[in-house]
């Protein structure tokens, strides 16, 4: 059982309010009172108590997360740097998973205010700027991540990944190697950044000269391996078939590279493969897969800093702190992507 106040209190022969004081450095005990009470508190094994401490001065110290996903190994890594970010900083974490459900959504909003969270940062696409504006009702800064549509006027500042600066690179690639077929797989669940990643395909289209393919730009109905499976289906229908396929993430990439390699095509050499986020796996893929990096750790660790400054100073709103920050990505090439057949 865990030692309280009142079991420190019986054993020094004193009123528990003493012992209370006394842990809170009160100046009205006297010193040697006080350094008596912390070291017998110490010997008997005292933890206080984070929620009645909570309950006294109106700071939980707790910060609430919630992701689209947390078996998503891009939100692992980004959740990785709040964690690091906000333990630094003498903060814990009420994690909750929407799994991109409005409902679900709904409900972990109310969690997060019945626990008394200090702030949230949000990563789940599945919550909405309606949402957002009731939640901000109840005083609490916002950092969102990768969900920049979803900024309401005031209380929120968000950080994302520059997806169409992302899209651009990939697609710049392929076309470097000489592809001029090349095909877009979109996430039907992947909002604003499957929008900005088409976006940057198709910018970097036109700057070549092409103009885009309506039957090139496929869709899939999730951004899991299952998405890019049957994205690869769709490509495997056209005619004449793209010699590159450019998926919305790494996850599809997984899954429309072993359809592809089913079907019987030899991969890079028949089609190439690009993918979106740099995630662990992408480096192990057969072939491994080229991609855009995205700083996911970094992208956790600067949400977690700018929660933390928006609480440090007591405001809900920084006269310094952009509201939104984009952060660049990195192009990583691997064996996944090649000439097109018949290049010189």
């Amino acid at each position: 059982m865990a030692i309280t106040i009142k079991d420190i209190a019986r054993r020094a022969g004193v009123s528990h309010s003493t012992v209370s004081r006394a842990l809170r450095d009160d100046p009205a005990i006297p010193p040697a009172t006080t350094q008596r009470l912390k070291r017998l508190a110490r010997r008997l094994g005292y933890v206080p108590s984070a929620m009645a401490r909570g309950l006294k001065t109106s700071h939980s110290g707790v910060l609430g997360v919630v992701v689209s996903n947390i078996a998503d190994p891009f939100l692992g890594e980004v959740v990785r740097g709040i964690e690091d970010g906000v333990l630094d900083a003498g903060y814990s974490l009420f994690l909750a998973d929407s799994h991109r459900d409005a409902e679900r959504a709904a409900a972990i909003l109310r969690a997060l205010t019945e626990r008394r969270v200090e702030g949230v940062i949000i990563c789940s696409s599945a919550i909405t700027p309606a949402q957002l504006k009731a939640l901000g009702q109840f005083g609490l800064p916002l950092v969102l991540v990768n969900n920049l549509v979803a900024v309401p006027p005031a209380r929120a500042y968000g950080l994302a990944i520059d997806d169409l600066h992302g899209g651009r690179l990939l697609t710049e690639h392929l076309l470097s190697l000489g592809h001029r077929r090349i095909a877009y797989l979109g996430n039907a669940l992947g909002g604003q950044a499957s929008l900005d990643r088409r976006a940057g395909y198709r910018a970097a289209l036109a700057a070549a000269g092409l103009a885009p393919h309506p039957a090139w730009e496929l869709t899939g109905p999730t951004g899991r391996p299952e998405g890019g499976v049957a994205g690869a289906e769709a490509f495997l229908a056209l005619e004449p078939r793209p010699t590159a396929l450019f998926c919305f993430n790494d996850l599809m990439a997984l899954g429309a590279l072993q359809r592809l390699k089913q079907a019987g095509l030899r991969l890079p050499q028949a089609v190439s493969v690009g993918g979106f986020d740099d995630i662990f796996l992408a480096a192990y893929t057969d072939p491994p897969l080229t991609t855009i990096a995205q700083p996911k750790y970094q992208l956790g660790r600067d949400a977690a800093a700018l929660l933390c400054s928006l609480l440090s100073s007591g405001a809900k709103r920084s006269p310094t702190a952009p509201r939104i920050r984009s952060l660049p990505g990195a192009l990583v090439v691997r064996g996944s992507t090649a000439p097109p057949p018949g290049a010189p």
